[in-house]
């Protein structure tokens, strides 16, 4: 008798840890930068608001640590990551060689269907960027690129990448901001498009790491100007 398989029958799939649930929450506070770089966590502040004890605020904030989204200082407590231009920069080059690379499968790999998601992205990036809609136009641009990522069905690059987005995230937005880089953005999704559209996956490969290398370029220069 297989004890395994007649057990797993019967074993009961537990809801959500409230950490998990707290630590979703706080995540989202954090990109919406509600919670900013550099904030300082106040637990007994946010148990309390929460309405929970701080054991659980405790375990999410050790998820969140793990995720590179809060730094702990020794005796301090908990900080919202700042990201210096090093980190930046860093995570930014990985980015670049993971996406360009998926995009240059992606390329290979896409059928009809998969243009035509790629496509209705892109109208919305058109969109938002007519009507200067920032916020828009970032969640139309993830999309755009989380899509690449899915039809390129490369999971180990899409796993990386997921993991370093959740960090670049915490300025990423910023970059928008850049005089003129809404449409120098605009410009290089048009130019990726084409290229996956022609089914030139080289020049699809390199289009997507210009993209991301001119986005660092621009979250630098956002970052001097406000320092």
């Amino acid at each position: 008798m297989n004890t395994l398989a007649s057990g797993a029958g019967s074993a009961r799939i537990m809801p959500v840890a409230l950490y998990e649930e707290v630590a979703e929450r706080l995540r989202q506070r954090i990109f919406a930068h509600d919670l900013t770089p550099g904030q300082w966590i106040d637990e007994v502040a946010l148990a309390e608001e929460y309405g929970i004890s701080r054991t659980p605020l405790r375990e999410a904030l050790k998820v969140l640590t793990a995720e590179g989204l809060v730094t702990l200082k020794p005796r301090r407590g908990c900080y919202v990551t700042e990201l210096s231009e090093r980190d930046v920069n860093e995570i930014v080059a990985i980015l670049a060689l993971l996406e360009a690379r998926c995009t240059f499968e992606a390329t290979e790999a896409a059928t009809a269907q998969d243009l035509k998601s790629l496509e209705a992205l892109h109208t919305q990036l058109e969109s938002s960027a007519k009507k200067k809609d920032v916020e828009t136009f970032f969640e139309a641009n993830q999309a755009f690129h989380h899509t690449i990522q899915s039809i390129a069905n490369n999971r180990w690059a899409a796993q990386i990448i997921a993991d370093l987005r959740k960090v670049i995230k915490l300025a990423r937005h910023d970059s928008l901001l850049v005089s003129g880089r809404l449409q120098a953005s605009l410009q290089e999704h048009r130019d990726i498009l084409a290229a996956i559209q022609s089914g030139n996956a080289t020049a699809a490969e390199a289009a997507m790491r210009n993209h991301i290398e001119q986005g660092r370029s621009a979250l630098t220069a956002h970052s001097k100007a406000a320092g």
